[in-house]
């Protein structure tokens, strides 16, 4: 077949799409950054664009459509109504027109609850795609749990880490899939005699307590048994508007409010629907894990994946701060250290301004996401060049008690960790 997926660079989206490629199907993936894939096809496109049009070209040779597209929460970058329904609106238009007639829609369970602005734009992408002459198929996962990891799934290796688990204020039960029995689902769903016009929940065989399902994950990466803490409800506010403030910076972490008003729901529902619609049994994720065991990679990434976030604000931060002290408090220090290098109390006062305000706008480049990158290379090229006009100027730096020179050796090796890590895929 051939088959267009969108929301390629995704979880779900990426597997999809690698599978179908791999089986021998010409795949086409379209997202706002994709990813490369082999075998498949990608296409750089904003999925929230509104004109029918824009999408017809790529359908005109298209059999199947799978819509894995989504956000959790609005940000300056993305929002939940453009991706979930007006960009889907015109997408469900466009294939109605081209004659596409299979396809398979992610929304998210329990959408219908409308819990969020979140679940409110699924349902309605729901209702976009049903009032349309087209074959679809409606799935709703609960938390999709794969040896990639992503958003909750994430999340939940990082809590793993922890010395103490972390249970989280009014959270409700949930009931995780695997991300392999979601790929059969579509690829059993995509075959000529699989029905069509129904809505199927995407669920595993057990449900979980939140703080027992990150248990498991502690379990799976060989660490022993760690007590439990009720996190207050005043801390878990903060931490949940942290992430809020965090993603209008342009990051993506799962602690949100919207993953908090979601958490207090849960995601369970009934497998018998996948068994009944796609002949397929869905499978324990304590079994699947005992047939893969956990890599010391799996526990890298665990490890970093809350202190990612100190990271990059702590270094974010550090630039700031410095930049702020060398035009405040630190202005006589800053200039003194620069005329005693023999250069005049105007040249010494311009530098010490120079270097200020570039370690502000390095800081401020690390802490918004579109930039973070280019302030990490900014901040490795400055940190070189103060370590050669700092043994320039003042050489007795290196053998200060407190060492202002050696403590840049440490700092650049911090950024090159976050060089590292900066991917969010």
């Amino acid at each position: 077949m051939r088959v267009l997926v969108i929301g390629v660079s995704g979880l779900i989206g990426s597997a999809i799409a690698s599978r179908l490629s791999a089986d021998g199907h010409q795949v086409t993936g379209v997202a706002r950054h994709p990813d490369r894939l082999p075998g498949v096809t990608c296409i750089a496109m904003d999925i929230s664009q509104t004109n029918p049009g824009s999408w017809q070209p790529l359908l005109e040779t298209i059999d199947a459509v799978i819509n894995c597209a989504g956000t959790l929460q609005d940000s300056p970058t993305e929002s939940t109504e453009g991706i979930h329904v007006h960009g889907i609106a015109a997408l469900y238009e466009a294939c109605a027109r081209a004659n596409v007639r299979r396809v398979i829609h992610f929304s998210a369970l329990g959408a219908d609850r409308q819990a969020s602005p979140f679940g409110r734009s699924k349902l309605r992408g729901e209702q976009e795609l049903m009032k349309r002459p087209l074959d679809w198929i409606i799935l709703r996962p609960s938390v999709v749990i794969g040896r990639s990891a992503y958003g909750g799934s994430a999340l939940l290796r990082g809590l793993a880490a922890l010395p103490l688990l972390p249970v989280m204020p009014r959270t409700a039960e949930l009931q995780p899939i695997l991300l392999d029995d979601v790929v059969e689902v579509v690829i059993a769903l995509l075959k000529p005699d699989a029905p069509t016009r129904q809505m199927i929940e995407l669920v595993g065989p057990r449900r979980y307590r939140f703080d027992e399902l990150v248990g498991v994950f502690r379990q799976w990466m060989r660490w022993p048994p760690a007590a439990s803490f009720a996190v207050p409800d005043g801390l878990a506010h903060i931490a949940y508007r942290l992430g809020d403030m965090a993603a209008w910076l342009g990051w993506k972490p799962a602690l949100r409010t919207t993953a908090e008003r979601e958490m207090q729901f849960g995601a369970v529902g009934d497998p018998a629907q996948l068994q009944s619609a796609a002949s397929i049994k869905a499978r324990s994720l304590e079994a699947s894990m005992a047939r893969e065991p956990a890599s010391v990679q799996e526990r890298w990434f665990a490890r970093l994946f809350l202190l990612k976030a100190l990271i990059f604000g702590v270094f974010g931060a550090f630039w700031i701060a410095t930049g702020l002290i060398s035009l405040g408090p630190g202005w006589e220090i800053g200039t003194a250290y620069v005329r005693e290098g023999g250069l005049s109390q105007t040249m010494a006062a311009a530098a010490t301004i120079a270097g200020a305000l570039s370690d502000i706008v390095i800081g401020l480049a690390i802490l918004y996401r579109p930039t973070t990158r280019y302030g990490l290379y900014a901040a490795l090229l400055i940190s070189v060049t103060y370590a050669i006009i700092g043994t320039i100027l003042v050489p007795r730096l290196w053998i200060d008690p407190l060492g202002p020179m050696l403590k840049i050796w440490p700092v650049m090796m911090l950024n090159l960790v976050a060089l590292a890590i900066v991917d969010d895929r």
